[in-house]
């Protein structure tokens, strides 16, 4: 089980030029809720079809591609 410490070590070894996505990382495990359940949820071991995993593998390629919502602009859009 990670520690704190253990944490602040890894921090202090990264490089200076993920600092940034690090932090921008940290801050959204401590402050999204959607992520957090998402996280914290159980493995789904269940086989997949040969649709889902294209599905998947065309979701995957979106987001490369930039093509996606974050949590905040997706609540935005919703809630209106």
């Amino acid at each position: 089980m990670a520690t704190k410490e253990s944490l602040h070590r890894l921090v202090d070894e990264l490089p200076e030029s993920l600092l940034e996505e690090a932090e921008q990382y940290l801050q959204a495990l401590r402050d999204d809720p959607m992520l957090n359940t998402l996280l914290s949820a159980p493995w789904d071991d269940e086989p997949t079809t040969p649709e889902e995993d294209e599905g998947a593998r065309l979701a995957r390629e979106e987001i490369r591609r930039g093509e996606f919502l974050t949590s905040e602009q997706a609540k935005r859009e919703l809630l209106g």
